[in-house]
């Protein structure tokens, strides 16, 4: 790619094509972390964005639009499940481990180099936890802390069954119960609370100050290839209904639930078969102070039957914008827009003829999760608060109001002539490197840095090796495998833990 100059959006009557190096589209947290590495590795190149709302961070980067947990698979009950045998699978955790370690270094790297400001600002220590009741549950919760106990990435892990400590480490959720009722927890104390929202925003200010061009209220309506493997999009300003032809030299598409849809008219083979599940999410929260107090800690249940790994029932600390809050959920809905702010023909519109039967092959085979949503969708407030109160029986569900959360777009994929329903994040890319985008959910955010990486190492090959160096400064694990380098996984939980203000007096304390 070459150098070229600042992106400047010609006027109502000039249909001249601008040109960027690489064009990102939305204005999350993908886009941002993409960006930042592409400026790091290739200052020359210039950078254009474009986001349809009036600014960064407004979907499924919000920290009221997700969880914010800095998924790292400590608490996360979905990604170590129990073997018919009673064993428990930790290969999941162990990969979204490794891929969260990636995260905390790229954020400590960019504290130390002023990418990133006061460390407070979007990320806290706070304890990850799991929580059970009942002895079969206690069984498997004990089994799990005894697959991840000897593990260097989840050192620290504890398993507790002792009423007393219990209520001394959650006393909110302990007053209140029944003396012989079972419970147990696997604690980490090395668990974090991410803002997200603030992570995107500091970037893309960063980005903004080295020459990025941020466009917002922008909206990409359509991607097409040319014959010299660039891309011509065409782009709307919504506020003025001028169109506009930008040439690109690569593109990606981090537009969250929008992503299918703008894949799916790029034309690349690549994404034929693939299909779309919304589901929409409430949260009860609330930011009564002292309330939140009597709880630092995010805890997480195991799902009810039929529920997908993402509707987890979890009772959180938050920390944004310095103010502490408590959240519980999620609530599972159904809506047919593919983003918070979509269109309600976003589902019918993603069904084309390549990916028709993946679709109705998991409607088909889905009956379990439909059942759920159904289920839900009728739930009163009233209902949803006793689902609240099975976490924190001695809550009062009047401090809490219900918001509603980000939508979330589950990858649809093709198995054979039906389809596999999947919850998990993948990226989608052209054989020709030229444009690639990011499908799915959970983990995501958390796990920006990895999946972005990929993409780097996907869509230009013959530049990663010149590349390493720099990507090793920015992340000293890449390409190494932590499980077998003990030594150097403690040294970079010292180092981000420094850098990140995740230990020591000078944090922020519930």
């Amino acid at each position: 790619m070459t150098e070229r100059s600042s992106l400047v959006l010609p006027n109502r009557h000039t249909p001249a094509v601008v040109h960027t190096d690489v064009l990102l589209v939305g204005g999350g947290i993908m886009s941002a972390t993409l960006g930042t590495l592409v400026k790091s590795l290739e200052p020359d190149w210039s950078i254009s964005l474009f986001e349809r709302l009036g600014g960064p961070a407004r979907e499924s980067s919000d920290p009221w639009n997700n969880a914010g947990t800095g998924h790292s698979a400590l608490c996360e009950l979905n990604y170590t499940p129990q073997r018919a045998d009673g064993s428990v699978d930790v290969s999941k955790a162990i990969t979204v481990n490794q891929q969260f370690q990636l995260s905390r270094q790229f954020w400590a790297h960019g504290v130390s180099q002023g990418v990133l400001g006061d460390p407070a600002t979007f990320i806290n220590p706070v304890p990850h936890v799991s929580f059970v009741r009942g002895a079969d549950d206690a069984a498997y919760l004990k089994a799990r802390h005894e697959a991840l106990v000897d593990n260097p990435l989840f050192a620290g892990i504890e398993y507790v069954d002792d009423r007393d400590e219990i209520a001394r480490r959650l006393p909110l959720m302990s007053a209140g119960r029944d003396d012989d009722e079972t419970m147990a927890l696997n604690w980490s104390d090395g668990g974090t609370d991410v803002d997200f929202g603030s992570v995107t925003r500091q970037l893309l200010g960063h980005l903004e100050s080295h020459g990025a061009e941020l466009n917002y209220e922008h909206e990409v309506r359509n991607l097409k290839q040319n014959s010299d493997s660039t891309w011509t999009v065409t782009v709307k300003d919504l506020r003025t209904g001028q169109k506009t032809r930008v040439n690109a030299r690569f593109v990606f598409v981090g537009a969250g639930g929008g992503a299918l849809h703008l894949l799916q008219k790029s034309g690349i083979p690549e994404i034929r078969g693939f299909g779309g599940f919304p589901v929409s999410g409430q949260f009860l929260r609330t930011t009564n102070a002292d309330l939140a107090k009597g709880h630092h800690a995010k805890v997480y249940g195991k799902p009810p039957v039929g529920a997908p790994p993402m509707s987890v029932p979890h009772l959180d600390t938050r920390v944004v914008d310095g103010q502490h809050s408590l959240m519980f959920g999620p609530y599972a809905g159904f809506s047919p827009r593919f983003l918070k702010e979509g269109h309600l023909t976003d589902l019918v519109r993603s069904v084309k003829p390549n990916n028709l039967f993946s679709m109705l092959g998991v409607g088909l085979n889905s009956m379990p999760l439909t059942v759920y949503l159904v289920k839900e969708l009728l739930k009163s407030r009233e209902q949803r608060v006793e689902g609240l109160l099975e976490f924190a029986p001695s809550i009062d569900g009047d401090d809490f109001e219900l918001i509603t959360a980000g939508q979330r777009v589950q990858t649809i994929r093709r198995n054979g002539m039906s389809g596999t329903l999947e919850f998990g994040t993948c990226t989608v890319s052209h054989r020709d490197g030229t444009i690639a985008g990011l499908l799915g959910a959970s983990p995501g955010a958390s796990t920006a840095v990895a999946a972005m990486v990929d993409v780097l190492e996907t869509c230009f090959p013959d530049r990663i090796a010149a590349w390493r160096p720099r990507l090793v400064d920015m992340m000293p694990s890449y390409g190494t495998d932590l499980m077998q380098d003990t030594t150097l996984l403690a040294d970079l939980r010292r180092w981000s833990d420094k850098t990140l203000r995740l230990v020591g007096d000078d944090h922020i304390e519930a």
